[in-house]
């Protein structure tokens, strides 16, 4: 048996907003040429960046040792993974998470002003820390809630993440955009709607996206929001039966069965 390939930790943000009958949320399709998970719809987020860690920046909200206890980690992984939470979902969509240091009460309202800084976030060649520095801005944790933790099954040979899962609304006056290099398609749906793409073979989701949005459906924002999830790590089992593979998590049936045969 080969030796599993190490997890990278990760940061992955559903985000939501209110519509007449509950809620949107933003997926995101990655392009068919990325090596990992191409194809597949996703929420913005990434790997832990080395710049993420140990960032002294200012923020607003619950410190690292509440999202520590939260996720069940040490402090600084904790703060890693907020700020690379906020620094992908601004990359990915456009959402800033942040507001100015000398009114630590509002939010931004228009993040494309600070697009060239999300270009350069983008392509690596500035820090998440240094760009809110620079503009004079805190990071508001206040505005993300902890939601999940789910690990890459131990037979994927290509990469594999320990992704903790966060959910945030949409701060009033932005606008999710999806203008990245790792996606060629980006909107909001209902969660019940993707669920239904997915189940039709219109749309293809790993297990812990379809399980995220099968936990929204149903829900507004406040409901969301005011929710204290118990965030238990989630590695599937994936065996090959046939030609296809299953996935094998607490609700593989469910999931499988949505899945059918219309996949690899």
């Amino acid at each position: 048996m080969s030796t599993p390939l190490p997890v990278r930790p990760a940061a992955t943000v559903m985000l939501i907003r209110d519509n007449t009958q509950g809620l949107d949320v933003f997926l995101m399709r990655r392009h068919a040429g990325m090596h990992f998970a191409a194809g597949v719809m996703v929420f913005p987020g990434g790997g832990v960046d080395d710049r993420d860690r140990n960032a002294e920046i200012a923020w607003a909200g619950p410190g690292p040792g509440w999202w520590a206890r939260r996720f069940g980690i040490d402090p600084d992984l904790a703060e890693a993974l907020v700020c690379a939470a906020a620094r992908e979902t601004f990359e990915e969509s456009g959402v800033l998470f942040a507001g100015p240091a000398d009114d630590p009460e509002s939010v931004v309202g228009d993040a494309s002003v600070y697009r060239e800084s999300r270009l350069a976030l983008a392509a690596g060649t500035l820090s998440f820390a240094d760009f809110l520095r620079t503009e004079n801005l805190v990071l508001h944790a206040d505005l993300l809630r902890p939601w999940a933790n789910w690990v890459t099954p131990e037979a994927e040979r290509t990469r594999r993440y320990d992704t903790y899962f966060f959910v945030g609304a949409l701060p009033a006056g932005q606008r999710a955009d999806g203008e990245n290099t790792e996606s060629d398609r980006a909107g909001w749906t209902t969660p019940e709607a993707a669920i239904e793409d997915f189940a039709a073979g219109r749309t293809f989701l790993l297990p812990p996206t379809w399980t995220q949005l099968d936990s929204l459906a149903g829900h507004s924002v406040a409901d969301v929001l005011a929710v204290e999830r118990q965030i238990v790590a989630v590695q599937p089992d994936m065996a090959i039966k046939g030609d296809n593979f299953e996935i094998e998590f607490f609700d593989s049936d469910r999931y499988n069965q949505a899945r059918g045969k219309r996949w690899p």
